[in-house]
C-alpha cells in the first residue's frame, strides 16, 4: 500500500489523479473480506494524510457478496463512512456478465441513496445490455465509469469483436459526454480519444466534466500529452499481493490483453526514442 500511496502521489505532482485498486476477488470466507474491508479503510486513511486525492475502486465479491448481500453491505457502508469523513469517492469495480444485475442493483439499492455524491459505479461496453444500463444510471445522476471490459462472455451477452465493441463505446460514451454526471471514460484508444475530443469541441464542454482514465504504467505518453493539454486525466493503480492470480485470469480470459498489453508498451517505448 505504501508504495501505491507513492504512486498517487508522484502522479499529484504532475497534475494526474489516481484510483487506488487493491487486487482481489471471488473471496468465499468472511475473515477474508473483513481484511480486505480494513486495508481499503487504511487506504483511505493514507490518500488523505498523504494529500493525494482519495479515489478507490473495489469489487464487491471481495467485501463478501458471495458470502451474503448484508456482509457485503456493511463492509461497503465502513469504507464509504470513512470517504464521506476524507472527503473521497469509492468506484464500484464491474466483474463479470453474471455479476452485472446483481452489481447495479446493489448499488442502486444499497449505496447510491446515501452515498450518491462519494461512489460510482463501472459499465463494460463490450456488453450487449449496456446502452439500457447508461440510460438508467443517467436518469439516476450517478457517475459512471466506461470501460471496455476485460472479460470473455458468450456472444448472445456481449459483442463478439473489437469493431462492433469500439461502436458500442463510442455511442455510450457520447451519450454519457451529453447527458451525464462527470463520466470516467477508460480507455488507452486514441482514435476513441480522438472521438471524445472532438465531439466535446463541437458541443463546447468544459474540460472539467469529464474525465480520461488509463491503467498505470501504460502510455504514460499519452497521459501526459492529454493533461497537458488541459484535459483531466485519472490513472488506476491496481497492487497488492493477488496480482498473479488476477494477471493469470485475465490472459487466460482474453488472451489478446496480452496483445494489448505488448502492443501499448511498445508504442510507449517508441514514443519515448
Amino acid at each position: 500500500m505504501d508504495s501505491a500511496v507513492s504512486a498517487a502521489r508522484e502522479l499529484a505532482r504532475r497534475g494526474i489523479t489516481a484510483s487506488l485498486d487493491l487486487l482481489g476477488e471471488s473471496v468465499t470466507e468472511e475473515r477474508e473480506a473483513l481484511a480486505a474491508r480494513d486495508h481499503y479503510l487504511r487506504m483511505l486513511e493514507a490518500l488523505s494524510a498523504a494529500g493525494a486525492e482519495v479515489n478507490v475502486s473495489v469489487k464487491l465479491t471481495q467485501m463478501g457478496l458471495d458470502i451474503g448481500e448484508d456482509l457485503c453491505a456493511a463492509n461497503l457502508v465502513r469504507i464509504l463512512e470513512k470517504a464521506e469523513q476524507v472527503g473521497g469517492f469509492v468506484r464500484i469495480d464491474m466483474e463479470g456478465s453474471e455479476y452485472t444485475q446483481r452489481t447495479l442493483d446493489f448499488f442502486r439499492e444499497r449505496l447510491f441513496e446515501r452515498f450518491g455524491r462519494h461512489c460510482g459505479v463501472v459499465i463494460q461496453a463490450m456488453l450487449r445490455r449496456s446502452a439500457a444500463d447508461i440510460a438508467q444510471l443517467i436518469a439516476l445522476k450517478a457517475r459512471v465509469r466506461l470501460c471496455k471490459g476485460a472479460y470473455l462472455e458468450p456472444p448472445d451477452v456481449a459483442f463478439p469483436d473489437k469493431a462492433a465493441v469500439d461502436r458500442n463505446y463510442v455511442t455510450l460514451m457520447e451519450h454519457l459526454l451529453a447527458e451525464g454526471n462527470y463520466p470516467g471514460l477508460a480507455t488507452h484508444d486514441e482514435t476513441i480519444i480522438a472521438r471524445a475530443r472532438s465531439f466535446v469541441t463541437r458541443r463546447g464542454t468544459p474540460s472539467d466534466r469529464f474525465e480520461f482514465q488509463m491503467l498505470y504504467g501504460v502510455r504514460r505518453d499519452l497521459q501526459v500529452r492529454l493533461c497537458r493539454e488541459g484535459y483531466r486525466m485519472r490513472v488506476y493503480v491496481p497492487f497488492g499481493t493477488q496480482w498473479y492470480p488476477y494477471l493469470m485470469r485475465r490472459l487466460a480470459e482474453r488472451p489478446a490483453n496480452i496483445a494489448f498489453i505488448l502492443g501499448n508498451l511498445a508504442r510507449e517505448s517508441v514514443s519515448k526514442q
